[in-house]
């Protein structure tokens, strides 16, 4: 699989944080169903943004490139985002760039401006497949730039002559730094070979950079991604959200304010192809959703899992009642990554799980609730018992309950009790002993 990865130059929102959610799932599903995945990611480390970032901020453009950089790991590692296999930066395959411009100058696919090197799209026949529109209609509807000398407005930059005071790099058509769209086409094809299997991305992403990839590796005669994908925008009122709007809300303010999780859970139960809406409501009744899933994992003292390590479905033992739940949502989501319908069926376990235990049917009960455990494991959603959430003197008073809880001194214990709801804490008796949670 190859994702296109950030341009650092500012904090990731909450958009960056849906789609690298949503192929974190599809990459741990993948993973889950016993395929062995290469997950390679970039990040763009030289870009106009960045440099317009260096001259805002009085410092460089590598400054800048490894501040945000590490801001999008931070963000990353906060929802639960496994680390790709590979991650390449644009700086690092400038050589390669080079290479493939200049083959493209000496085919007459690219041709040189005052200002830089661009691809002539007429040269590639099928050049819109992705965008699904034929060329006239693309060239109809096309952005008229400032650049007169272009053949057609839809060449793009293959290259960008160096500019006092702008990094650049030596080239034998002239000084200067690659454009954004030759940068992922050198990378995917270097580090997977010609016909990788997934090539994913933001659906703003579709065109023109996807296609403007793709019609690079063509006219190099390149067998490029088989398969490609995109997902959903995160929609404000009736825009996406992004940082070109400036409507946007850092993935950093939103785990600062509510349970990283309770983001994931809100992606999954939307189709990766839809468009969703963050807001208090929704992140709420997430949040709600949530409580039931930890609280099945104090009734059933489940292991917390989704850890920076990927789940594997043979690592588990499956009864007769959980296999047929795996089935059940391994047939959704082999379905077009269908998270919505998965997400509903574990639910209905959850469900099921209580109720047996209710009946006395332990055996089932801890075969579903296991179960559920794995596969939102398999989806990157730990399910997390009070014993990774309490504070040290909230464990003392739950240690202290118990304690006078088995020498009968219920007196005590309904004090204990009080001074836990006054901390903030809903308290529940079961047959582990006391059990607390946030409301």
């Amino acid at each position: 699989m190859y994702v296109c990865g950030p341009t650092v130059y500012d904090l990731p929102h909450l958009g960056h944080g849906r789609y690298t959610l949503i192929w974190d799932v599809a990459r741990r599903w993948f993973t889950f169903r016993g395929l062995e995945v290469r997950f390679v990611s970039n990040i763009t480390d030289i870009d106009d943004n960045i440099i317009s970032r260096a001259l805002r901020d009085h410092t460089s453009e590598p400054v800048v490139a490894a501040t945000y950089e590490q801001k999008w790991w931070e963000a990353m590692d906060l929802i639960g985002v496994a680390r790709p296999s590979q991650v390449p930066r644009a700086t690092q395959y400038v050589v390669q760039m080079v290479e493939l411009i200049s083959s493209f100058l000496d085919d007459g696919v690219g041709y040189a401006t005052s200002d830089g090197i661009y691809f002539d799209v007429s040269r590639v026949s099928d050049y819109g497949l992705l965008a699904g529109q034929p060329l006239d209609s693309l060239r109809a509807g096309a952005r008229v730039e400032a650049n007169d000398e272009k053949r057609s407005p839809l060449d793009f930059a293959l290259w960008k002559f160096a500019k006092p005071g702008e990094p650049s790099w030596p080239a034998p058509f002239g000084d200067g730094r690659p454009g954004w769209h030759t940068e992922c086409v050198v990378m995917s094809l270097g580090l997977l070979g010609d016909g990788f299997d997934l090539h994913v991305g933001g659906f703003d992403l579709k065109f023109p950079h996807h296609e403007n990839e793709r019609a690079q590796a063509v006219a190099a005669g390149h067998t490029f991604a088989r398969h490609w994908s995109h997902s959903g925008w995160v929609m404000v009122g009736s825009e996406k959200m992004s940082k070109s709007l400036g409507n946007f809300t850092s993935l950093t303010d939103l785990v600062e304010k509510t349970d990283p999780r309770a983001y994931r859970l809100l992606v999954l139960r939307s189709h990766y192809r839809s468009p969703i809406e963050v807001t208090p409501a929704t992140i709420g009744d997430a949040q709600r959703a949530l409580g039931r899933l930890d609280t099945l994992a104090r009734r059933f003292d489940l292991s917390a899992l989704a850890g920076p390590s990927l789940e594997v479905a043979s690592e588990f033992t499956w009864g007769e009642g959980g296999k047929a739940l795996f089935e059940k949502v391994g047939g959704f989501l082999d379905n077009d990554l269908d998270t919505p319908s998965a997400v509903a069926a574990l639910f209905e376990a959850v469900s099921g799980a209580n109720s047996a235990a209710d009946q006395g049917d332990d055996a089932l009960a801890q075969e579903l609730a296991r179960a559920v455990n794995a596969l939102f494991g398999a989806l990157g959603l730990a399910l997390l018992s009070t014993s990774h959430l309490v504070d040290e003197t909230s464990g003392t008073l739950v240690a202290e309950r118990d304690e006078a809880r088995s020498l009968k001194n219920w007196a005590e214990a309904d004090r204990l009790r009080g001074e836990l709801v006054a901390l903030g804490w809903v308290v529940e008796d079961s047959p582990s002993g006391t059990q607390i949670r946030r409301p």
